[in-house]
């Protein structure tokens, strides 16, 4: 079979640019560091860096979620604490209030430290992010959750809704609880309290409520105490029920609690029972500032400052009870997120592991290969030397 003399050349030719373009990718893989530096080069790995490289960005992003999520939880935390402090002086202040032998000035005095706790609490109730953002009025972050109007009675405005972020593939997290979750709410198993009517006139005290059955089907459950009179012989109803003579110090049981009742009460004078009492602290503060503002010049007037006080030490206690409760769910939650920071930065480092072994370049591979390329183009540069001097015309003498 005769072969043309440009087939030789053009077979040649195409043999040392296969291995000129060969050298050449080797190279610039060496250069850049990446054995694939376009689709071309491996499409199937290209796609697959490609996903990973997708979902790592996906990572960051909660990574990001995370970090501002934290900030949020921080703040509160910070807030919750100030105001875990401001109830256990106003605790401290009812218990000073309550000592017999203090003048109306120096109630009126203790009435001004606990305006200022209120006012205290308040202004962290009120309390905003860096960007302005207020921490408790759930998606009204614009405007303060609280207000007070002119009589002094403070006003949630917020609304129930809770900002939350995507901090990891499952896991939805709020960053913030709403201010009538922390201020004006009891949640779990409140200290029964015990409070006399806005209207009575005698000068009956009672004490904290006592768990006396709890096995009682009506455990727990809100009940009054309401005084009469029969014939001079003062007698008292629970929940309506049939009366009963009154003797000053008795215990009076009902729903599987009990309470002693002090001093003589007055023909229509009433004691609530129930759970947790006043669930705002607002209220609670103010109506203990009032009461030691107000006169005690008469038994009745003492009597109602000692139930007052004795009322609002127990609903605080419930209160501080919430925030705290509040204030461990911050904590289970940044814990939370301790522990998702972790797994992110372990997912991630998969993420780089995988798109390195797709994309990026193996030197040792690449150099043995870059030499051997080198050494097949000169070959072929040898060999096409030796084609070209091949001819007859050598021969010829």
């Amino acid at each position: 079979m005769r072969i043309a003399t440009n087939t030789i050349y053009d077979q040649s030719t195409n043999a040392m640019n296969r291995q000129q373009s060969a050298l050449l990718k080797v190279g610039s893989q060496i250069s850049s560091g990446k054995k694939v530096n376009s689709p071309s080069d491996d499409p199937l790995a290209t796609s697959k860096a490609l996903a990973i490289t997708q979902s790592a960005a996906v990572n960051e992003q909660m990574k990001t979620a995370r970090v501002s999520v934290r900030n949020g939880l921080g703040q509160e935390e910070s807030v919750l604490n100030s105001v875990s402090d401001a109830l256990i002086s106003a605790k401290t202040s009812l218990i000073k209030g309550s000592t017999g032998t203090l003048t109306d000035a120096d109630r009126s005095s203790i009435a001004t430290d606990l305006q200022g706790i209120l006012d205290t609490i308040l202004g962290q109730a009120n309390a905003a992010d860096g960007s302005g953002s207020y921490l408790f009025a759930g998606y009204k972050t614009t405007t303060p959750p609280f207000v007070k109007d002119a009589s002094g009675n403070i006003t949630y405005v917020g609304d129930n809704g809770v900002a939350a972020q995507q901090v990891d593939s499952a896991r939805l997290m709020s960053s913030s609880d709403t201010g009538d979750k922390i201020f004006q709410s009891v949640t779990g198993t409140a200290t029964m309290v015990a409070r006399a009517a806005g209207g009575n006139t005698g000068t009956a005290t009672f004490t904290t409520p006592a768990i006396d059955n709890t096995s009682d089907p009506s455990y727990r459950q809100p009940f009054s105490i309401v005084f009469s009179d029969n014939a001079g012989v003062t007698q008292y109803s629970v929940n309506g029920g049939p009366a009963v003579n009154y003797v000053a110090g008795d215990k009076i049981t009902a729903n599987g609690m009990s309470l002693n009742i002090s001093g003589q009460p007055a023909v229509g004078d009433t004691i609530t029972v129930n759970a947790g009492g006043a669930t705002d602290i607002f209220a609670s503060l103010k109506s203990a500032i009032d009461a030691l503002k107000s006169p005690t010049s008469t038994q009745a007037q003492q009597a109602a400052l000692a139930n007052t006080l004795n009322s609002v030490a127990n609903e605080l206690s419930n209160n501080l009870d919430n925030v705290l409760t509040v204030r461990a769910s911050v904590g289970t939650r940044l814990n939370e997120l301790d522990v998702i920071d972790t797994v992110g930065q372990n997912r991630s480092l998969n993420y780089t592991e995988s798109v390195s072994d797709l994309i990026d370049l193996d030197y040792n591979d690449a150099l043995s290969e870059y030499s051997l390329r080198q050494i097949g183009l000169q070959a072929s540069q040898k060999a096409f030397v030796d084609v070209q001097s091949m001819s007859l015309f050598n021969f010829l003498k």
